[in-house]
């Protein structure tokens, strides 16, 4: 039972700490309607995601209200495209469904025009991601993932390079908005099939015909737990963590269930992710550096990063009957103040982002790197990081933004929660004899458990 104490203590996290309901997504699925007709699946695809989430922006801003609680995001997420496309020639018909659903029912974003190829792709998977860079600078809501590796499968090399092009005509072909296109566009080792926040949500083929989740958000409110126990032990660390995230999750679950009930749609996850924004109080980095740090980046951050996400994932597990997602610590780089600060610093480069990478809860997120970095490289990146989610049995991605016109020190301004993205340095060694390779990277010995 939730005690006055608690209340109150909530209030507090809400009012001066930042906590937040960063989105309520919908998952829906699309299998019913598959046609080898495009203009015919375009409508389905319409018809079926306005009828299912027409009232999810009005019952997430009536939950706000009545419950106090900000609801910051809501999204829908949807099938796989690729999985539904296979009969016709052209894919772009359904992206630009997507995104007039999208703008129909007055969400904020929606995600699923993505393609599962971690061991190999169909036609329908090629044509979906080559039609990628079209499809995002043709609409405003669409977001886009490919899944390109696993524990299981291996990494599909040929979807790596594949990809290392995809993101630079991405950028290129969104260059009056420096690259904006990219920010949409994310690639996964061991993408998950429930994953609320974009631009990665796809409404997986093991879910239901439709589901709501919740992702939860509160950097703020960890930060100023650990103000509390500054000097102490990593243990007590460790356990104000995992109370902060408990009393986190309690919010997220609260309000899962309110959204379930009154949308009738069977309630998904919780994920708890400590997602931060470009507000001061509300980052990532700070809660490292409340750690001890004098920069996140330096000798220790990795360390201090794998406390943070294991603590999280202890906590939030306990306070919800499903936890799920992605659940634990974001390092997006642009959307992080106290990244953004220790990057233009030159204390977090691309290499210490991804060592945090292999303990954190997901990857290389919302980095700028250069214009003119090539596509070798992009994929090189690509294969690194994928390499991490394979062998350590974890969902990994990668969400680079080449801006166009652009060179290391300059700065990227995309604005909202995107924030704003320092343009750091890649190596300028060239890996493009290694990418072009292609083939597949085996899995490794530990994923034959059967």
């Amino acid at each position: 039972m939730i005690n006055t104490s608690e209340i109150l203590e909530t209030l507090q996290m809400i009012d001066h700490q930042k906590l937040d309901v960063r989105t309520i997504t919908m998952g829906v699925s699309l299998f019913g309607c598959v046609s080898d007709d495009e203009r015919t699946l375009a409508i389905r695809i319409y018809d079926m995601v306005t009828r299912r989430a027409e009232n999810l922006v009005k019952v997430g801003r009536a939950i706000e209200s009545e419950l106090g609680i900000p609801i910051v995001n809501k999204r829908i997420s949807v099938t796989p495209a690729a999985l539904i496309t296979g009969a016709v020639k052209d894919p772009l018909p359904v992206a630009r469904a997507l995104d007039r659903a999208a703008k129909q029912t007055g969400v904020d974003f929606i995600g699923g025009y993505s393609a599962l190829v971690q061991k190999g792709m169909t036609q329908a998977d090629r044509r979906l991601i080559e039609s990628i860079p079209q499809a995002l600078s043709e609409t405003e809501y669409l977001c886009s993932s490919v899944n390109v590796g696993s524990t299981r499968s291996g990494i599909d090399m040929d979807a790596v390079e594949l990809m290392g092009r995809v993101i630079r005509a991405t950028a290129e072909r969104t260059a009056d908005r420096s690259g904006l296109g990219c920010a949409k566009l994310v690639v996964f080792c061991n993408a998950v099939e429930d994953n609320p926040f974009m631009a990665g949500a796809f409404h997986g083929p093991g879910e239901g015909d439709c589901a709501v989740s919740v992702g939860v958000s509160g950097p703020g409110v960890v930060k100023v737990a650990l103000e509390r126990v500054k000097g102490q032990p990593f243990d007590e660390v460790a356990e104000t963590i995992k109370r902060t995230a408990f009393h986190i999750t309690r919010v997220g679950q609260l309000v899962a269930l309110e959204a379930s009930r009154r949308l009738n749609v069977p309630f998904g996850i919780v994920d708890l992710s400590l997602a931060p924004t470009p507000a001061v109080g509300d980052s990532v980095a700070q809660i490292l550096e409340e750690m001890g740090l004098e920069v996140c980046g330096t000798h220790g951050t990795t360390a201090a990063l794998a406390l943070l996400n294991d603590a999280v994932k202890k906590g939030g597990v306990m306070a919800s009957s499903h936890v799920g997602g992605l659940s634990g610590a974001f390092i997006p780089l642009s959307e992080d103040i106290g990244m953004i600060h220790a990057a233009e610093k030159g204390v977090l480069t691309l290499d210490k982002l991804e060592a945090m990478t292999c303990v954190c809860s997901v990857g290389l997120d919302m980095i700028a790197i250069p214009g003119d970095t090539s596509a070798e490289t992009i994929a090189a990146i690509i294969a690194d990081e994928a390499a991490v989610g394979m062998v350590n049995n974890k969902t990994t991605a990668v969400r680079v933004i080449p801006a166009p016109g652009t060179k290391v020190g300059d700065s990227v301004e995309f604005g909202g929660l995107l924030g704003r993205a320092p343009v750091i340095p890649v190596h300028p060694e060239s890996a493009a004899e290694f990418i072009h390779r292609r083939g597949r990277i085996p899995a490794p010995l530990h994923s034959l458990k059967n």
